[in-house]
């Protein structure tokens, strides 16, 4: 008989730093999960924001003024690309846990030697990824109906990446906490979506009555969009610069506290 005693077990691998290759393995198999159904996770949101564009330009025929000098198809189209960014790269995060919670395959990334860290950087890259592929997407489909110029490119990128970035993470809360998808749609549609329409997006918030004028200075998601537009139009609403600083700390407050949920294993070891 075989002495057990003296028989190799084999041992977990251990990554020294990093686990590099699960996490490129993890945000990989995020991506292509969006990717395989294309026509829902990419095509679907570009359509929406065209008729947008078709409802409040086109349909308009010129009728709404300027704002600050800018005409309003050049002023909308930002603030709808920016749209698209945030709404997927939620939904990208949220229902791809939700999803691994209730058909139980949740120990495909809970199994491997990847720590609460990488978890959180493969499944944030992942919804980044969604929600910038989307908004470029959207962005060359209304360049037909919005002459957009580059005012500030870092501007651009910056609030791009960082508010998908941010929303990402959001959803991963939403998708650890949500039970069944009724709840997850809840968040979508009574949070996530009144914030963006009442940022900005098809107006000026300084023409707002007060005090909802102020209040909207205090939305997040109105510093994302209004730094956005800024890289297109050269001008903003609010501080750029504080848009900047908020993007910042609540990107870095949201990943950890992304990195302390997966490694409690709340709502996924209970």
């Amino acid at each position: 008989m075989t002495d057990l005693s003296t028989t190799s077990v084999p041992q977990p691998r251990r990554y020294d730093g990093v686990n590099w290759i699960g996490v490129q393995t993890l945000y990989l198999k995020e991506v292509r999960r969006f990717w395989k159904v294309g026509a829902q996770t990419v095509a679907a949101p570009v359509v929406t924001t065209l008729l947008y564009m078709l409802v409040f330009v086109v349909a308009l025929k010129g009728a709404r003024p300027p704002l600050h000098g800018t005409p309003f198809a050049e002023f909308v189209a930002p603030g709808l690309i920016m749209m698209a960014v945030l709404n997927n790269a939620f939904a990208n995060a949220s229902s791809s846990l939700i999803q691994a919670k209730i058909m139980g395959t949740s120990t495909d990334f809970l199994t491997p030697p990847l720590s609460p860290l990488e978890l959180t950087i493969g499944f944030a890259l992942g919804a980044a990824t969604r929600g910038i592929v989307v908004g470029l997407v959207t962005a060359v489909c209304v360049l037909p109906f919005a002459r957009l110029g580059v005012s500030n490119l870092a501007a651009i990128l910056w609030f791009s990446l960082t508010a998908s970035l941010l929303m990402g993470m959001l959803g991963v809360f939403a998708g650890l906490w949500a039970e069944k998808f009724d709840q997850l749609a809840a968040v979508q549609n009574f949070l996530i979506m009144p914030m963006t329409f009442l940022s900005g997006t098809f107006y000026l918030v300084d023409n707002l009555p007060e005090p909802f004028a102020t209040i909207s200075h205090f939305n997040p998601i109105f510093y994302m969009i209004d730094g956005f537009r800024y890289g297109f139009i050269g001008h903003a609403e609010g501080n750029v610069w504080i848009g900047v600083a908020m993007s910042a700390i609540l990107t870095l407050a949201a990943a950890v506290a992304c990195w302390g949920v997966f490694r409690s294993g709340w709502r996924l070891k209970s």
